[in-house]
């Protein structure tokens, strides 16, 4: 079976928007899958991250001028000039603010093959107002136990192959399958479940195509960002997001240094 990299998808057949670009997501193969709109107040921490002015991944606000997304996010860049972030709105399209970025950097360990150490920090041009509709969020210190509940958050296409990205934020509830459950012979993934990895999953629910790094939450603590997975709600397949608390350290010291 291929393997292909996970973005965000929370399904519902409506309120489709602008059309994703051509060449900026990785193909994928997926289904629908289960979510539910919701407003950015639930998600204030929910960033939409842009290149020439249509949406591309999400990300997560870690302070007023840093964001956390995946590395995947920021592969073949050609100008900075062309990312952007939209803050503060439930409509990726409009409302909130959208600020230039200023810098990114990868993780230096960031294996596209592997998808290991996919994470990366983002530093915005100016400092972001704080509200009830853009907050921080903390960074997991330990990884949740397998079983937590957890909810992830996007504006990713409705099914697969679609060309088109909804609107309005969705969600969906998922629960943790830790690392060691993960790669164990009740899924299908075995080896490929890395130290810097953690899963999620729920029936008929998974993230899938249209934003990668987007927030894993779990406690009200950032433990995933959107990274990778074959196929979107497989049984045997959860998704596979960056653990955030095996990456924390790398994350504090580059939102430092971006």
């Amino acid at each position: 079976m291929l393997k292909y990299l996970i973005i965000l998808s929370l399904a519902c057949a409506c309120a489709f928007g602008a059309a994703v670009p051509q060449g900026m997501l990785p193909q994928l193969d997926g289904r629908i899958v289960g979510g539910s709109f919701t407003t950015i107040s639930s998600f204030p921490w929910q960033i939409s991250l842009q290149r020439s002015g249509s949406h591309s991944c999400g990300g997560s606000i870690y302070s007023a001028n840093v964001i956390v997304t995946a590395a995947h996010c920021l592969q073949n860049v050609a100008s900075i000039s062309v990312l952007k972030v939209r803050a503060g709105s439930s409509y990726w399209t409009s409302g909130g603010v959208l600020l230039s970025v200023a810098a990114f950097k990868n993780h230096e360990g960031y294996n596209p093959s592997t998808m290991v150490n996919d994470i990366a920090v983002i530093r915005l041009s100016s400092s972001l107002t704080m509200s009830s509709t853009i907050r921080p969020i903390a960074l997991a210190t330990t990884a949740p136990v397998n079983g937590a509940e957890a909810t992830v958050s996007g504006w990713g296409t409705v099914e697969s192959g679609s060309n088109s990205l909804p609107t309005q934020l969705k969600y969906i509830d998922l629960k943790i399958v830790g690392r060691t459950q993960c790669s164990s012979a009740t899924y299908g993934y075995g080896a490929e479940i890395k130290a810097t990895m953690i899963c999620a999953a729920a029936a008929g629910k998974d993230s899938c195509q249209g934003d990668s790094g987007g927030p894993l939450v779990s406690g009200g603590l950032l433990v995933g960002v959107v990274s990778w997975g074959y196929g979107c709600a497989y049984a045997n397949y959860p998704g596979v997001y960056a653990d955030v608390a095996a990456l924390r350290s790398w994350v504090v010291e580059a939102a430092e240094s971006v």
